[in-house]
């Protein structure tokens, strides 16, 4: 008796089947990712409230389609085998105020790509880093809501 494996000797074992990533388990990546790469700026985050440091993301995945025979040898190898789709997110952060908010974002951008690249083998083709509140140490210390 053969096998479905024996009727398709033209693919080879390790490169049968699919994989897919959910979105929101790229969501749940980017926002870790965010976390960590903002709880490098001390300065801000202790002036976050513990309720607030978790960003929000909001992705969308659009799966890399089938490649053919003459796409995969223009493309080198590891390319070819690491990206399964490409993601477009949207991360919003809450930061402390007075910080340095271009770094701040600009780091969350550059790890949030580098890591989902790494960990999920998506290509992020558009990521929004937008700031929804800014927190001060003297807004918390005092009763009105607002420093003047």
């Amino acid at each position: 008796m053969t096998g479905e494996a024996d009727r398709r000797p033209g693919i080879p074992r390790g490169q049968r089947g699919a994989i897919t990533v959910a979105d929101k388990v790229v969501a749940k990546i980017a926002s870790h990712v965010a976390r960590e790469a903002l709880s490098r700026f001390t300065a801000s985050a202790g002036h976050v409230p513990p309720g607030r440091r978790t960003p929000r993301v909001t992705t969308s995945v659009r799966w890399a389609p089938e490649r053919n025979a003459a796409g995969r040898d223009a493309e080198p190898a590891a390319r070819r085998q690491a990206v399964l789709g490409r993601a477009r997110l949207r991360i919003a952060v809450e930061l402390g105020y007075p910080s340095d908010i271009g770094a701040q974002c600009a780091a969350v951008r550059r790890e949030v790509t580098e890591r989902l690249r790494t960990w999920a083998g998506m290509e992020v083709s558009d990521l929004a880093v937008s700031v929804e509140r800014l927190h001060s140490v003297q807004a918390r210390h005092s009763d009105q809501g607002r420093v003047r």
